[in-house]
């Protein structure tokens, strides 16, 4: 089995860059190993304003969607695995496949992300996929012409209900504050959306339903008053958490330096306290979690694992 140059954990925005730059610039023999069609959460979002040269109405599908070919024509592998684990024995990392396979390579750059938070109130993990959704693009179209609620603040849950807007009759945003974090013209185009009704200062409390899935949500304001809004769908968007089990090893202990939050300690070049291991995207500390951002991570990982194996190798 011959040892890989690098080996590419996760196909996201950093992981697609990464492999870009790697082959690119010169490493022959990079894989990168992702266990779905690449493209990263992103490819979730309705809408992307930020990104820059992406002007008028774009998906985060549609932005996605060039990234493997442009990688692929300068020789990146897709192998298309779950990758369960990552350990290092002297200059040499073992990859450790869902399906008991194992592959090596000098250097890894790890960009796995983070999934969706649960928010934690009765009912959520019981009518999950039956109403509950933390994806307002896969799933806001069953809802077409009907009420929705929305919980959160931030950026996403407020770009989410403008999404939902579109094509539900009412939304409703649910927020535990009585302001958002979020961008000022974000906040600004909620306010002027006739069908967006603001929820503040309030916590859901439970989800309800039937056989068929969910008939409302109840939720308690800071004075404990209770309100039952009738909704037959609750879209979830409160955050993420680090997927970092890749670099769990068998003792319990995490490959490399983590942070309490369970997030990767990297230096501004993207470096972890073992050598050769480059982590980037929104598993790394203080990751902006934008796609810019996680992009620019990959490549300056891509960069350093460049000149990480000039100095391994030669």
């Amino acid at each position: 089995m011959s040892i890989l140059d690098c080996a590419i954990i996760g196909g996201g925005p950093a992981g697609l860059t990464a492999g870009l730059y790697t082959t690119r610039g010169g490493l022959e023999n990079v894989t990168m190993f992702e266990k779905g069609m690449p493209g990263g959460q992103i490819t979730n979002s309705s809408e992307i304003e930020n990104y820059p040269g992406a002007t008028g109405e774009i998906t985060g599908m549609e932005l996605m969607n060039p990234w493997p070919e442009q990688c692929q024509r300068f020789g990146l592998i897709h192998k298309m695995s779950n990758v369960t684990r990552v350990s290092k024995s002297g200059d040499v990392f073992t990859i450790y496949n869902e399906d008991g396979s194992t592959d090596q390579a000098y250097s890894v750059i790890i960009g796995t992300g983070s999934s969706p938070r649960r928010v934690g109130f009765k009912g959520e993990d019981e009518l999950f996929g039956k109403g509950v959704s933390t994806c307002a693009t896969c799933d806001g179209f069953f809802y077409k012409g009907k009420e929705v609620a929305v919980i959160g603040g931030g950026d996403t849950a407020l770009e989410e209900a403008l999404y939902l807007a579109k094509i539900c009759s009412k939304v409703y945003i649910i927020h535990r504050r009585d302001t958002f974090r979020s961008a000022p013209n974000t906040i600004k185009r909620i306010e002027n959306t006739d069908n967006i009704e603001l929820v503040l200062d309030s916590t859901p409390d439970e989800v309800y339903g039937d056989k068929m899935g969910v008939t409302g949500i109840r939720v308690k304001n800071k004075n404990g008053e209770m309100r039952d809004i009738i909704v037959p769908g609750v879209f979830t968007f409160v955050g993420n958490d680090v997927n970092n089990e890749t670099l769990k090893q068998d003792d319990g202990s995490f490959l490399c330096e983590m942070n309490d939050q369970g997030q990767v300690i990297v230096d501004i070049t993207m470096k972890t306290s073992v050598p050769g291991l480059f982590a980037t995207g929104d598993m790394r500390i203080s990751a902006p979690k934008q796609v810019i951002s996680a992009a620019g991570d990959g490549a300056v990982a891509a960069l350093q694992a460049i000149s990480y194996m000039d100095e391994l190798l030669n």
